[in-house]
């Protein structure tokens, strides 16, 4: 396979598993995907943001968020995102510490 082509495939790959949590899978909540996967949306907007700010392009989380999200996380949190119990908490400050922060 041709580079451009590897390229491309690997972008329709992340746009339908972009579309597939925003859209298709709105009820699985961030926590729950951080705690059994190690990552989430916002990992993937980060990565994003990252991804843009290496190639020269100014772009803040906020940013990085809409773009991924598609709206403002604040809209997203009121749409979609429910409170956490006390074992997500649990579970989510291991997670984040052991994928998130630097080690």
């Amino acid at each position: 396979m041709d580079p451009q082509t590897q390229l491309e495939l690997e972008a329709a790959a992340f746009r339908r598993l972009q579309k597939h949590l925003m859209e298709d899978r709105t009820d699985v909540q961030n926590i729950d995907m951080m705690n059994l996967t190690g990552f989430c949306r916002n990992c993937l907007s980060r990565w994003y943001q990252e991804a843009a700010n290496e190639r020269g392009i100014d772009m803040t989380k906020d940013e990085g968020r809409m773009a991924f999200y598609g709206m403002t996380m604040d809209d997203w949190k009121a749409n979609f995102q429910t409170d956490a119990s006390g074992a997500q908490q649990d579970a989510f400050k291991t997670a984040f510490k052991e994928n998130v922060t630097d080690k």
